[in-house]
């Protein structure tokens, strides 16, 4: 067993996610979106999909990247950029 990094939890089915050369344990997905999950800098909610990269920063969606001065960003192929 292995106890939770967030919620402390010991936990029989506790799993492992190896990022960017670190270990961490979790009870559960929502402990690990909590913990490891970027944020979105226009927002600020929890990017748990695919989420927008533009020039390094992350945002949660287009509208979000474009609100921060982001140009071409589109929520999904086929879309025209605005």
């Amino acid at each position: 067993m292995a106890r939770c990094e967030v919620c402390g939890n010991d936990y029989g089915m506790s799993f492992e996610v190896h990022a960017q050369g670190a270990v961490h344990v979790f009870d559960c997905f929502e402990c690990a979106i909590h913990r490891m999950a970027p944020i979105c800098e226009h927002c600020r909610v929890q990017i748990v999909g695919h989420g927008v990269e533009a020039s390094g920063r992350w945002f949660c969606c287009a509208h979000c990247a474009k609100a921060e001065g982001a140009d071409g960003i589109v929520d999904r192929v086929g879309a025209l950029p605005a």
